[in-house]
């Protein structure tokens, strides 16, 4: 039958929107990410018959990669693929394998964790106090030092379980210990730290220790020190202990990257990075060892506020040094800055700034009334005025800053500070990151989105356990249920963004995602720590994923060339075994990541 060419075009159209259809309906919900031309290169390497989660706009999926030159050149149907596949390119059959862009750890602290992996480890355990002398005992008996005199450290204590529930701890648990060695014990939260008396004498911390700016020091009633120290109280044992060799620390970061990659980690923040963490990463570059995209924030200091050009032109001074420019096999960057904002909200320690007071117990033990306590814990680090000057050269000069904030008071502070500097920078392309924020104010909620700051939050802590569920009675049963906010933040529109604060918590980022959907504890941790926490609606699958991705390469100024598998970016990806989008979220935290990639080349130890 002869058609007009009107009708001719018309038909034509309709055929092809039927063709995108049918095709559109076999991916299961993707939608085209590339198309080949008709001549191509071959590339490197081509993948088939996967389920490959792109994190993109549109979360499409799709059942083919290609790859050249350590970048993708193809995202989608196995057909398509097929024009990449030349006469040397390796081709990979995956057998309906799940894909997804390599993990992005927001905020961690991988030489601390490197070296930690070497020294007397608590391995994040409930202990009794019996149990918790046991095993630094063991490590003095098995591991005997050269002199009495050399110092043992102690590591991934988790205080806040200590068993039973509120039992304290005090120099006197360390000196009943057989040895005459100066011990440090340092929480695994990184913000306590247990001393004994002969570390205490060493220290020359006693009755008439003034606590520095930023910490604490734990007195008992007659106003001598206990042994717990907080924050900057404990800075000065670091420069009595024997700090690692350049080796070390280079061990620590091989150490540090095998763990990483093992759980499917191809980028990440060193957010408290020293010049020793910064040379330990380079050396490891040179020797062609670095095995994922390696971020860094230098600290600054709150006793720096008065002088911010000087600490602005010291983090200048590392990007000079350090910061390399972006490409396909991994290097440093130096973009970011690390500020303290407070402690942290968890008991005892409290040293996490809240809006209202913490509540205190005005019965006794077995008789308890808890009631509005006086203390909203210590100011926040910086004043409102110091941290608006900071954060506005930051900007000025390029650098992204990044704060700690724990309690609802400090976020509310560090918003503030990002606000006066969106106003002194308005069309700066600063996006700044509050780490945390494990309680914040809901009338500060909407904020994040209005000032564009990335909430990175540690998901793992979003359950029931010693740390959360130890504080209701110090903050009450209203604020209990605002705890770990990350489902109502992302309902008031923020980017969020995933940093498992390894080795505050063992590196377990599967883990994390399952409690950042469930909000709930594993079975085994007992019947005290089941059920939900809070009232917060927790995260969809989806949202974890895209904070372990696209929205933590976001954080990080490389969502142009990472974070999502779409044309063009580097071929950071990883294979699971199993598909996390449609198993059930219990099971998430099972995952095993069978293969980890960057830049197109295999990193994990297969």
């Amino acid at each position: 039958m002869h058609h007009t060419p009107a009708v001719a075009s018309l038909l034509r159209r309709l055929i092809c929107l039927s063709v995108c259809l049918i095709s559109h309906l076999c991916l299961a919900h993707t939608s085209p990410i590339s198309t080949p031309h008709n001549t191509v290169s071959p590339a490197d390497q081509v993948y088939l018959h996967g389920v490959i989660y792109t994190a993109n706009a549109h979360d499409s999926l799709a059942h083919a990669l290609a790859i050249k030159d350590g970048r993708l050149v193809y995202v989608g149907n196995d057909a398509g693929a097929q024009a990449y596949v030349g006469p040397t390119t390796k081709t990979t059959d995956l057998h309906g394998q799940f894909v997804m862009p390599g993990l992005i750890d927001g905020h961690m602290h991988p030489l601390e964790a490197g070296n930690g992996l070497l020294k007397c480890s608590l391995h994040y355990e409930a202990l009794t106090v019996p149990e918790m002398q046991q095993r630094i005992q063991a490590c003095l008996d098995t591991a005997p030092a050269r002199d009495a005199t050399s110092w043992l450290e102690v590591v991934s204590w988790f205080q806040e379980s200590m068993l039973p529930v509120g039992i304290t701890t005090s120099r006197a648990t360390l000196d009943a210990l057989h040895t005459t060695r100066p011990i440090l014990v340092r929480s695994s939260f990184g913000h306590t730290a247990l001393a004994n008396t002969r570390a205490l004498a060493l220290a020359k911390i006693d009755a008439t220790t003034t606590d520095p700016l930023g910490g604490k020091i734990w007195r008992d009633e007659y106003g001598n020190p206990t042994g717990l120290l907080e924050d900057a109280a404990f800075e000065i044992f670091s420069t009595l202990i024997p700090q690692p060799t350049a080796q070390e620390n280079i061990d620590a970061a091989r150490a540090a990257l095998i763990a990483m990659n093992r759980q499917g980690v191809t980028s990440f923040l060193d957010a408290d990075t020293t010049a020793d963490g910064l040379a330990a990463f380079s050396a490891v570059q040179k020797a062609g060892a670095l095995t994922a995209r390696a971020h860094f924030a230098p600290h600054i200091d709150p006793t720096e506020a008065n002088t911010p050009d000087a600490a602005i032109a010291r983090v200048l001074g590392y990007k000079a040094t350090f910061d390399q420019p972006s490409s396909p096999t991994p290097g440093l960057t130096v973009r970011n800055a690390k500020m303290y904002i407070d402690g942290v909200i968890a008991a005892p320690a409290l040293t996490g700034t809240v809006v209202e007071p913490y509540r205190v117990n005005r019965g006794t033990a077995d008789h308890p009334e808890w009631v509005a306590g006086t203390s909203t814990g210590p100011a926040p680090y910086f004043s409102d005025t110091a941290l608006a000057t900071l954060l506005t050269l930051l900007a000025q000069a390029g650098i992204d800053p990044h704060m700690h904030a724990d309690g609802d008071g400090a976020v509310r502070a560090a918003l503030n500070g990002i606000a006066a500097m969106r106003s002194r920078v308005p069309r700066a392309d600063i996006r700044p990151s509050i780490a945390h924020d494990e309680l914040v104010s809901p009338a500060d909620f909407h904020r994040y989105h209005l000032l564009n700051a990335i909430p990175v939050l540690s998901f793992q802590w979003e359950k029931p356990a010693g740390d959360t569920v130890g504080l209701a009675d110090y903050l009450g049963p209203e604020r209990m249920k605002l705890l770990e906010p990350a489902g109502f933040l992302k309902q008031a529109g923020a980017r969020v963004a995933f940093g498992s604060d390894w080795p505050v918590d063992a590196l377990n980022e599967w883990s994390a995602l399952k409690v950042a959907v469930t909000r709930t504890n594993d079975p085994a941790a007992g019947a005290a720590y089941q059920g939900r926490l809070g009232d917060d609606p927790g995260l969809t699958i989806t949202h974890a994923l895209r904070a372990i991705t696209i929205d933590a390469a976001y954080e990080l100024h490389m969502d142009t060339v990472t974070g999502s598998l779409e044309t063009g970016k580097y071929a950071d990806f990883i294979v699971l075994d199993r598909n996390p989008l449609t198993v059930t979220p219990e099971s998430i935290a099972s995952t095993v990541v069978l293969e980890t990639h960057v830049g197109g080349v295999r990193v994990d130890s297969p």
